[in-house]
């Protein structure tokens, strides 16, 4: 059944409240572990999929659909993702730690993305800028879950607090 041109909008409409409906909130979670025998920084990143790929499509000119994508085609947007809202430097101003993509699982509603990166010397602590979809979502929240040296620690970063030191 085709509908008529004037019910497209509404139903586009309709479309994009259940999505927004999809889920109350808006959070990730980063499960961060220092591993010092191998000297990097070992991560995985829980994020809602709707939401993963709102911010994939931002600049697109058609949405991006994780399930529709091959690995080869979306690693480089998960890879782009990464590098430009979580970032890992030795010291506040210094260049950010390169990041490598690891892997990928799909959970019913959101992936969980795993990823490391190296840590040079003898490191105690890395500041963290983390903004992962904060600019699509006023009210993100950035859950951080830091294992290291046996001391677990828990950070939150939001609007307004997307840069803290991480220490063990």
């Amino acid at each position: 059944m085709k509908f008529p041109r004037f019910l497209l909008p509404l139903g586009l409409l309709l479309t994009l409240s259940l999505a927004a409906w999809a889920h109350a909130y808006h959070a990730s979670i980063l499960e961060l572990r220092f591993n010092p025998e191998k000297q990097r920084l070992e991560m995985a990143l829980k994020i809602f999929t709707d939401d993963l790929e709102q911010d994939l499509s931002n600049g697109k000119p058609r949405p991006v659909r994780t399930d529709q994508l091959t690995r080869a085609q979306l690693n480089p947007l998960l890879e782009d993702l990464l590098r430009r809202s979580v970032q890992f430097s030795a010291r506040p101003g210094e260049a950010a730690l390169p990041l490598t993509l690891v892997g990928l699982q799909k959970e019913k509603d959101a992936y969980w993305v795993f990823f490391t990166a190296p840590l040079s010397g003898k490191a105690t602590g890395v500041t963290l800028r983390h903004q992962l979809l904060l600019t699509l979502f006023p009210d993100q929240m950035n859950i951080v879950n830091l294992e290291a040296r046996g001391q677990k620690q828990s950070l939150l970063f939001r609007e307004g607090e997307t840069q803290q030191q991480l220490k063990w």
